[in-house]
């Protein structure tokens, strides 16, 4: 039997997996987990159907799980992480801050920048959205804003944040892939980051601007429970110092996270001497549950903990171990090699490779595959038509990472759905700035503006 999988083969499987995630994600309504557990056992059934050996398989799963390790526990650790910081209260202390900060008025575009500058300054959406994004979210609840609003500010700002941040995971994966110099492709970036930056800021400041009625009532009810349940003060700014130093010298995520943790374990212990190492370890392992009494605190900040981060672990592990098959057994390269020695004109390639990153965003749901695999496959057509690696990291990034937030079986997109509380479906609309980027890059590609060639550009 032959085990060559052909182009249209490879097409027809990709499409059909796609369909079948859909059908189950936004048909049924179903959590992502069940549609990609269905996709995978029709594909190892057809896989043992063709005749793949069962040993090739499980070697493709373990591939692909075996680079999900180090973001597992990462997630693990921001899970216990936004848990510590609400007992020792810096997410309250954020909330009170903000009440006193932002304008009412102007609150939406006011989230997205404090959000970009987060993002930027620490390079991670995840840590963004799930620290300073929780506590500008339970304000815009407090306000009465649009739940997929607000979190639609939050994400578009840890986004631009994270993309052009030179301590971003997924920044210097795009230009490593490419071999192109980090701060020259940050650089590169701006010419579709920039624009999409300021079309998200006029759209938040426009559409924030009908979410008028605010209950002053409701925010000073809110803050009082806040004061009366959890220890708010400057000292709360501690750890966020912490993490924008270590982000500055660049100590590695985890490590980072460590020192964060036990730096708020040890303000816990001081704020409240008495209190206990077992209530530490429920803490960390189930979340915090709030009883203060107030419907809207409790809701928001009940929440956090190892347990509540399982969801995306084990979503995690299957996407990847999805994708781990795709790429091992050769569908994804058999679908995309046609396309890459057909592509001869930049606006087509380029488009071509953001069209690529989405697709695989969408049939892997993993934002670093979505950056190398159509970084290997794109590669040789760049260079033969003399763009420079800069047009390709750019490329991979708007296509890429960004939209891996808008997936609802994407790592992203699933991590700030439970961080929040907010479907992606429900914030997809709002998420403007991942949605402008790869626009503005295909419009570059199109028109040759900040499309970056060669010295000496092939004819």
């Amino acid at each position: 039997m032959n085990k060559q999988i052909s182009f249209k083969e490879a097409v027809t499987i990709l499409i059909l997996m796609l369909v079948m995630l859909g059908w189950g994600v936004i048909g049924f309504g179903l959590s992502p987990q069940i549609p990609v557990l269905t996709v995978i056992a029709l594909l190892i059934f057809w896989l043992q159907i063709r005749g793949f050996e069962w040993e090739e398989v499980m070697k493709g799963i373990s591939q692909g799980i075996s680079t999900a390790i180090v973001p597992i526990f990462i997630f693990l650790l921001i899970g216990t992480l936004i848990a510590i910081w609400i007992q020792a209260g810096i997410i309250p202390s954020l909330m009170v801050l903000g009440f006193h900060m932002i304008s009412s008025h102007f609150f939406v575009p006011s989230v997205f920048l404090v959000c970009s500058l987060v993002g930027l300054a620490i390079g991670s959406g995840f840590t963004t959205v799930s620290t300073v994004g929780i506590a500008l979210f339970g304000m815009g609840s407090t306000l009465g804003i649009n739940p997929a609003l607000t979190a639609g500010a939050i994400i578009s700002g840890a986004v631009f944040g994270d993309k052009m941040s030179p301590l971003s995971d997924s920044t210097n994966l795009a230009s490593a892939v490419t071999e192109a110099d980090l701060f020259d492709h940050i650089k590169n970036m701006m010419w579709s980051t920039i624009p999409a930056f300021i079309g998200s800021l006029l759209f938040f400041f426009f559409l924030g601007q009908s979410n008028k009625a605010t209950s002053l009532a409701g925010i000073a009810a809110v803050e009082s429970s806040l004061r009366q349940n959890f220890s708010v003060s400057f000292w709360a700014a501690l750890p966020i110092i912490l993490m924008f130093a270590c982000a500055w010298k660049k100590v590695p995520a985890i490590q980072t996270l460590f020192a964060n943790i036990f730096l708020s374990v040890a303000m816990i212990f001081v704020q409240n001497p008495g209190f206990k190492m077992q209530k530490l370890a429920t803490l960390i392992e189930s979340g915090y549950v709030s009883n203060s009494g107030n419907k809207t605190v409790d809701a928001l900040l009940t929440r956090g903990g190892i347990s509540s981060m399982m969801g995306t672990v084990s979503l995690i592990i299957m996407t990847l171990a999805l994708g781990g098959i795709l790429m091992h057994l050769g569908i994804i390269d058999s679908a995309m090699k046609p396309l890459v020695e057909r592509l001869k004109k930049p606006g087509w390639l380029i488009l071509t490779t953001i069209m690529a990153g989405i697709g695989i965003n969408l049939f892997v749901g993993e934002q670093y595959l979505s950056v190398i695999l159509p970084a290997n496959a794109f590669k040789p057509a760049y260079k033969r038509i003399g763009l420079d690696p800069l047009a390709l990291s750019r490329a991979l990034e708007d296509g890429g990472s960004v939209i891996n937030y808008l997936i609802p079986w994407g790592v992203a997109g699933s991590f700030v759905a439970s961080a929040l509380g907010v479907p992606v479906l429900d914030f997809l609309p709002f998420t403007m700035f991942s949605l402008l980027s790869p626009v503005f890059s295909i419009l570059s590609g199109f028109t040759g503006i900040g499309l970056k060639w060669k010295q000496e550009k092939v004819a």
